[in-house]
Protein backbone atom coordinates (compact mmCIF):
# COMPACT_ATOMS: atom_id res chain seq x y z
CA UNK A 1 0.00 0.00 0.00
CA UNK A 2 2.82 2.36 0.90
CA UNK A 3 4.52 1.44 -2.37
CA UNK A 4 1.49 2.61 -4.34
CA UNK A 5 1.41 5.85 -2.39
CA UNK A 6 5.11 6.38 -3.03
CA UNK A 7 4.65 5.88 -6.76
CA UNK A 8 1.67 8.27 -6.97
CA UNK A 9 2.38 11.76 -8.29
CA UNK A 10 0.36 14.92 -8.07
CA UNK A 11 -0.19 16.56 -11.48
CA UNK A 12 2.48 19.16 -10.65
CA UNK A 13 5.01 16.49 -9.63
CA UNK A 14 4.26 14.49 -12.78
CA UNK A 15 4.86 17.56 -14.98
CA UNK A 16 8.03 18.36 -13.01
CA UNK A 17 9.34 14.86 -13.68
CA UNK A 18 8.57 15.20 -17.38
CA UNK A 19 10.49 18.49 -17.45
CA UNK A 20 13.44 16.77 -15.75
CA UNK A 21 13.34 13.98 -18.33
CA UNK A 22 13.10 16.48 -21.19
CA UNK A 23 16.18 18.32 -19.92
CA UNK A 24 18.06 15.01 -19.60
CA UNK A 25 17.08 14.02 -23.14
CA UNK A 26 18.00 17.48 -24.31
CA UNK A 27 21.36 17.29 -22.55
CA UNK A 28 22.01 13.91 -24.15
CA UNK A 29 21.71 15.26 -27.69
CA UNK A 30 23.04 18.81 -27.46
CA UNK A 31 26.78 19.38 -28.01
CA UNK A 32 28.88 19.63 -24.89
CA UNK A 33 26.06 18.71 -22.49
CA UNK A 34 25.76 15.37 -20.69
CA UNK A 35 22.41 13.76 -20.02
CA UNK A 36 24.11 11.73 -17.30
CA UNK A 37 25.23 14.90 -15.52
CA UNK A 38 21.68 16.25 -15.53
CA UNK A 39 20.28 12.92 -14.28
CA UNK A 40 22.71 13.11 -11.35
CA UNK A 41 21.80 16.73 -10.69
CA UNK A 42 18.08 15.87 -10.61
CA UNK A 43 18.62 12.88 -8.31
CA UNK A 44 17.48 10.40 -10.97
CA UNK A 45 20.84 8.78 -11.78
CA UNK A 46 20.90 6.19 -8.97
CA UNK A 47 17.36 4.79 -9.51
CA UNK A 48 18.02 4.59 -13.27
CA UNK A 49 21.24 2.66 -12.65
CA UNK A 50 19.50 0.36 -10.15
CA UNK A 51 16.80 -0.36 -12.73
CA UNK A 52 19.29 -0.98 -15.55
CA UNK A 53 21.47 -3.26 -13.43
CA UNK A 54 18.54 -5.36 -12.11
CA UNK A 55 15.55 -4.70 -14.41
CA UNK A 56 13.46 -7.71 -13.29
CA UNK A 57 14.05 -7.24 -9.57
CA UNK A 58 13.52 -3.48 -9.57
CA UNK A 59 10.85 -3.20 -12.27
CA UNK A 60 7.85 -2.84 -9.97
CA UNK A 61 9.48 -0.37 -7.56
CA UNK A 62 11.50 1.73 -10.03
CA UNK A 63 9.56 1.92 -13.31
CA UNK A 64 6.38 3.74 -12.12
CA UNK A 65 8.20 6.79 -10.68
CA UNK A 66 10.49 6.88 -13.73
CA UNK A 67 7.72 6.73 -16.36
CA UNK A 68 7.31 10.56 -16.58
CA UNK A 69 11.11 10.87 -16.75
CA UNK A 70 11.22 8.46 -19.71
CA UNK A 71 8.35 10.33 -21.40
CA UNK A 72 10.21 13.61 -20.94
CA UNK A 73 13.46 12.03 -22.13
CA UNK A 74 11.88 11.03 -25.44
CA UNK A 75 10.33 14.50 -25.80
CA UNK A 76 13.65 16.18 -25.07
CA UNK A 77 15.74 13.88 -27.26
CA UNK A 78 13.48 13.81 -30.33
CA UNK A 79 11.31 16.90 -30.04
CA UNK A 80 12.47 19.75 -27.85
CA UNK A 81 16.07 19.23 -28.95
CA UNK A 82 15.11 20.17 -32.50
CA UNK A 83 13.69 23.46 -31.24
CA UNK A 84 16.49 24.33 -28.86
CA UNK A 85 19.14 23.32 -31.38
CA UNK A 86 17.92 26.44 -33.21
CA UNK A 87 18.98 28.55 -30.23
CA UNK A 88 22.31 26.73 -30.08
CA UNK A 89 22.88 27.63 -33.72
CA UNK A 90 21.69 31.24 -33.42
CA UNK A 91 22.85 31.93 -29.84
CA UNK A 92 25.39 29.19 -29.07
CA UNK A 93 27.31 30.95 -26.29
CA UNK A 94 24.22 32.16 -24.44
CA UNK A 95 22.53 28.74 -24.65
CA UNK A 96 25.58 26.93 -23.30
CA UNK A 97 25.97 29.53 -20.53
CA UNK A 98 22.41 28.84 -19.34
CA UNK A 99 23.31 25.14 -19.06
CA UNK A 100 26.54 26.03 -17.24
CA UNK A 101 24.46 28.04 -14.78
CA UNK A 102 22.03 25.15 -14.31
CA UNK A 103 24.86 22.73 -13.54
CA UNK A 104 26.68 25.20 -11.29
CA UNK A 105 23.51 25.94 -9.32
CA UNK A 106 22.99 22.24 -8.64
CA UNK A 107 26.57 21.55 -7.42
CA UNK A 108 25.74 22.32 -3.74
CA UNK A 109 23.00 19.68 -3.75
CA UNK A 110 25.39 17.23 -5.42
CA UNK A 111 27.94 17.77 -2.62
CA UNK A 112 25.23 17.25 -0.03
CA UNK A 113 24.14 13.99 -1.63
CA UNK A 114 27.73 12.81 -2.05
CA UNK A 115 28.35 13.26 1.68
CA UNK A 116 25.25 11.38 2.84
CA UNK A 117 27.41 8.42 3.92
CA UNK A 118 30.37 10.52 5.05
CA UNK A 119 33.52 11.71 3.30
CA UNK A 120 37.07 10.42 3.43
CA UNK A 121 40.43 11.37 2.00
CA UNK A 122 39.76 8.81 -0.74
CA UNK A 123 36.57 10.68 -1.69
CA UNK A 124 38.47 13.85 -2.55
CA UNK A 125 41.28 11.90 -4.23
CA UNK A 126 38.63 10.22 -6.40
CA UNK A 127 37.14 13.61 -7.29
CA UNK A 128 40.53 15.04 -8.32
CA UNK A 129 41.56 11.96 -10.32
CA UNK A 130 38.25 11.81 -12.22
CA UNK A 131 38.45 15.54 -12.91
CA UNK A 132 41.96 15.19 -14.35
CA UNK A 133 41.01 12.16 -16.46
CA UNK A 134 38.04 13.97 -18.04
CA UNK A 135 40.14 17.09 -18.66
CA UNK A 136 42.80 14.96 -20.39
CA UNK A 137 40.23 13.01 -22.44
CA UNK A 138 38.24 16.02 -23.65
CA UNK A 139 41.34 18.13 -24.36
CA UNK A 140 42.82 15.18 -26.29
CA UNK A 141 39.64 14.85 -28.37
CA UNK A 142 39.82 18.55 -29.19
CA UNK A 143 43.50 18.36 -30.18
CA UNK A 144 43.29 15.27 -32.40
CA UNK A 145 40.33 15.71 -34.77
CA UNK A 146 40.02 12.62 -36.98
CA UNK A 147 37.00 12.17 -39.27
CA UNK A 148 35.74 8.71 -40.28
CA UNK A 149 33.25 7.35 -42.82
CA UNK A 150 29.98 6.41 -41.05
CA UNK A 151 28.97 2.73 -41.37
CA UNK A 152 27.32 -0.04 -39.32
CA UNK A 153 30.35 -0.54 -37.08
CA UNK A 154 30.74 3.16 -36.40
CA UNK A 155 27.04 3.48 -35.54
CA UNK A 156 27.54 0.65 -33.05
CA UNK A 157 30.24 2.87 -31.55
CA UNK A 158 27.77 5.78 -31.52
CA UNK A 159 25.34 3.66 -29.50
CA UNK A 160 28.17 2.81 -27.10
CA UNK A 161 28.92 6.52 -26.64
CA UNK A 162 25.23 7.33 -26.16
CA UNK A 163 24.89 4.73 -23.39
CA UNK A 164 28.17 5.87 -21.85
CA UNK A 165 26.89 9.45 -21.64
CA UNK A 166 24.10 8.23 -19.33
CA UNK A 167 26.03 5.55 -17.41
CA UNK A 168 29.12 7.74 -16.91
CA UNK A 169 27.93 11.28 -16.06
CA UNK A 170 30.00 13.98 -17.70
CA UNK A 171 30.69 11.92 -20.81
CA UNK A 172 28.73 13.80 -23.46
CA UNK A 173 28.32 11.53 -26.48
CA UNK A 174 28.26 14.61 -28.71
CA UNK A 175 31.70 15.57 -27.41
CA UNK A 176 32.99 12.10 -28.22
CA UNK A 177 31.40 11.91 -31.68
CA UNK A 178 32.00 15.44 -32.99
CA UNK A 179 35.78 15.07 -33.45
CA UNK A 180 35.09 11.94 -35.54
CA UNK A 181 32.44 13.60 -37.73
CA UNK A 182 29.78 11.14 -36.51
CA UNK A 183 27.59 13.44 -34.42
CA UNK A 184 25.55 15.06 -37.23
CA UNK A 185 24.74 11.89 -39.25
CA UNK A 186 23.89 9.96 -36.07
CA UNK A 187 21.53 12.60 -34.67
CA UNK A 188 19.96 13.24 -38.10
CA UNK A 189 19.39 9.50 -38.49
CA UNK A 190 17.66 9.30 -35.10
CA UNK A 191 15.52 12.34 -35.90
CA UNK A 192 14.41 10.82 -39.21
CA UNK A 193 13.98 7.29 -37.74
CA UNK A 194 16.55 5.83 -40.15
CA UNK A 195 16.70 2.10 -39.32
CA UNK A 196 20.17 1.87 -40.82
CA UNK A 197 21.30 4.07 -37.94
CA UNK A 198 18.72 3.22 -35.25
CA UNK A 199 19.43 -0.55 -35.35
CA UNK A 200 23.22 -0.47 -34.86
CA UNK A 201 22.91 2.50 -32.49
CA UNK A 202 20.32 0.62 -30.43
CA UNK A 203 22.45 -2.52 -30.34
CA UNK A 204 25.50 -0.57 -29.21
CA UNK A 205 23.47 1.17 -26.51
CA UNK A 206 21.87 -2.04 -25.23
CA UNK A 207 25.12 -4.02 -25.10
CA UNK A 208 26.87 -1.19 -23.26
CA UNK A 209 24.09 -0.89 -20.69
CA UNK A 210 24.04 -4.67 -20.08
CA UNK A 211 27.81 -4.84 -19.69
CA UNK A 212 28.42 -1.75 -17.54
CA UNK A 213 25.25 -0.88 -15.59
CA UNK A 214 25.54 -3.70 -13.04
CA UNK A 215 29.23 -2.98 -12.40
CA UNK A 216 28.63 0.75 -11.86
CA UNK A 217 25.66 0.09 -9.59
CA UNK A 218 27.81 -2.31 -7.52
CA UNK A 219 30.44 0.42 -7.30
CA UNK A 220 27.88 2.78 -5.77
CA UNK A 221 26.62 0.14 -3.35
CA UNK A 222 30.11 -0.64 -2.03
CA UNK A 223 31.96 2.68 -2.44
CA UNK A 224 29.21 5.30 -2.39
CA UNK A 225 31.24 8.32 -1.27
CA UNK A 226 34.24 7.59 -3.48
CA UNK A 227 32.05 6.92 -6.54
CA UNK A 228 29.82 9.97 -6.01
CA UNK A 229 32.75 12.34 -5.44
CA UNK A 230 34.29 10.91 -8.61
CA UNK A 231 31.12 11.89 -10.47
CA UNK A 232 31.35 15.40 -9.04
CA UNK A 233 34.89 15.62 -10.44
CA UNK A 234 33.56 14.51 -13.83
CA UNK A 235 30.72 17.07 -13.68
CA UNK A 236 33.09 19.93 -12.80
CA UNK A 237 35.59 19.05 -15.55
CA UNK A 238 32.86 18.55 -18.19
CA UNK A 239 31.28 21.88 -17.24
CA UNK A 240 34.56 23.80 -17.39
CA UNK A 241 35.28 22.30 -20.82
CA UNK A 242 32.06 23.67 -22.35
CA UNK A 243 32.67 27.27 -21.21
CA UNK A 244 32.58 29.40 -24.40
CA UNK A 245 35.81 31.30 -23.74
CA UNK A 246 35.51 33.32 -26.97
CA UNK A 247 32.12 34.57 -25.75
CA UNK A 248 33.84 36.63 -23.06
CA UNK A 249 36.19 38.45 -25.44
CA UNK A 250 34.21 41.71 -25.36
CA UNK A 251 32.54 43.48 -22.45
CA UNK A 252 29.07 43.33 -24.05
CA UNK A 253 29.14 39.62 -24.83
CA UNK A 254 30.69 38.85 -21.45
CA UNK A 255 27.88 40.69 -19.63
CA UNK A 256 25.19 38.87 -21.63
CA UNK A 257 26.80 35.47 -20.99
CA UNK A 258 27.22 36.19 -17.28
CA UNK A 259 23.53 37.12 -17.10
CA UNK A 260 22.67 33.81 -18.80
CA UNK A 261 24.81 31.93 -16.26
CA UNK A 262 23.09 33.75 -13.39
CA UNK A 263 19.68 32.90 -14.86
CA UNK A 264 20.71 29.24 -15.04
CA UNK A 265 21.92 29.29 -11.42
CA UNK A 266 18.69 30.91 -10.18
CA UNK A 267 16.56 28.37 -12.07
CA UNK A 268 18.71 25.51 -10.73
CA UNK A 269 18.37 26.71 -7.13
CA UNK A 270 14.60 27.03 -7.61
CA UNK A 271 14.43 23.50 -9.06
CA UNK A 272 16.54 22.18 -6.18
CA UNK A 273 14.23 23.86 -3.66
CA UNK A 274 11.16 22.41 -5.37
CA UNK A 275 12.82 18.98 -5.65
CA UNK A 276 13.53 18.95 -1.90
CA UNK A 277 9.87 19.76 -1.19
CA UNK A 278 8.75 16.97 -3.51
CA UNK A 279 11.02 14.48 -1.73
CA UNK A 280 9.69 15.51 1.65
CA UNK A 281 6.13 15.05 0.47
Amino acid sequence: MSENKENTFSPLQFVYRIVQGALIGLGAVLPGISGGVLSVIFGIYKPIMELLSNPFKNFKSHVPPLIPVFIGGVIGFLGVANILSFFLEKYPDQSVCVFIGLITGMLPSLFREAGEQGRSKGSFISMIICMCVIFALLIGLQMFSVEVTPNFAWYLFCGFCLALSVIAPGMSFSTLLMPLGLYTPFVDGIGHFDLGILVPGGIGTLVTVICLAKAINALFDNYYSIAFHGIIGIVIAATVMIIPVSGFATVGSAVVNIICIVIGIVVALALDHFNSKVKVE
